[in-house]
């Protein structure tokens, strides 16, 4: 009953093959590729793998790369299943004004975080809130309720977008890379500094905002390919998950199979 998990982001591929489809499953195979060389998927990553028994992803890099990722899947005999955002879906209620309009990513990332504080209830916890923070080319902070109530979240400009749009809008400014500091005393660490404390300082405030409207201390959770460069500058005990988005694919993918 082996299950491969798909993220296809707008630049990497990150797939992972595990032995059942349920959190906590183990890991038997993971690997990840530039979105530019998925064709090598079948021939080189996937050749020796062996048919998984079901498969469902999570891509917001548009349909045709679905579709590209689907005809490297002709290897097998298994259907691609893809994440819709939906009013209710493993236990989370999505409170977005329009539930389909939802980044599939942010969905299975909070189904993600849901399966965590699943798990630590299960071994005699509170549930609890959570906040989980996806650090991209946008970074997006999510609210999550004890009861799996998706609160909404917020939409930032990553470290990138950030600092070319200083370039692009600024005569003379050039965006060398800089170093965070507390005061900074040269432009390349004012930029870097300046946008890192901007990050931190909307995933703080919404940190504290949650914990107000719960009245519980939240989990906070952290993932995304620059998560580890924005995680240290944070004054909030964040944990980093590089799994995060597979952790929601195997909570959704147990649900379904037990409908």
């Amino acid at each position: 009953m082996t299950f491969l998990a798909i993220d296809v982001g707008n630049t990497r591929l990150k797939w992972a093959l595990y032995a059942a489809p349920h959190p906590g499953a183990k890991l038997l195979h993971q690997g990840a590729v530039f979105v530019e060389t998925i064709e090598e998927l079948a021939e080189h990553h996937w050749k020796t793998l062996g048919e998984p028994a079901s498969m469902l992803g999570c891509v917001v890099a548009g349909d045709a790369v679905r579709r590209r990722v689907e005809e490297q899947m002709e290897l097998w005999d298994v259907e691609p299943h893809w994440v819709v955002p939906s009013p209710r879906e493993a236990g989370l209620t999505n409170g977005y004004d329009h539930p389909s309009r939802l980044g599939a990513d942010r969905w299975v990332a909070l189904a993600g975080a849901r399966s965590r504080v699943l798990a630590a209830t299960a071994q005699g916890a509170q549930p609890r809130p959570a906040l989980v923070v996806m650090v991209g080319t946008a970074v997006t902070v999510d609210a999550l309720d004890a009861e799996g109530h998706f609160l909404g979240g917020l939409i930032l400009p990553g470290f990138g977008l950030m600092l070319r749009a200083l370039e692009m809008g600024t005569a003379g400014l050039k965006v060398p890379t800089g170093e965070v500091v507390d005061f900074p005393t040269n432009t390349s660490d004012a930029l870097m500094s300046g946008g890192s404390n901007a990050l931190a300082g909307a995933i703080e405030r919404q940190a504290r905002r949650l914990r107000e409207r719960t009245g519980a201390e939240p989990l906070l959770l952290m993932t995304g390919g620059a998560a580890v460069k924005l995680a240290p500058i944070t004054d909030l005990p964040f944990e980093t998950i590089d799994t995060l988005i597979f952790e929601g694919l195997l909570l959704m993918q147990s649900r379904r199979l037990a409908l």
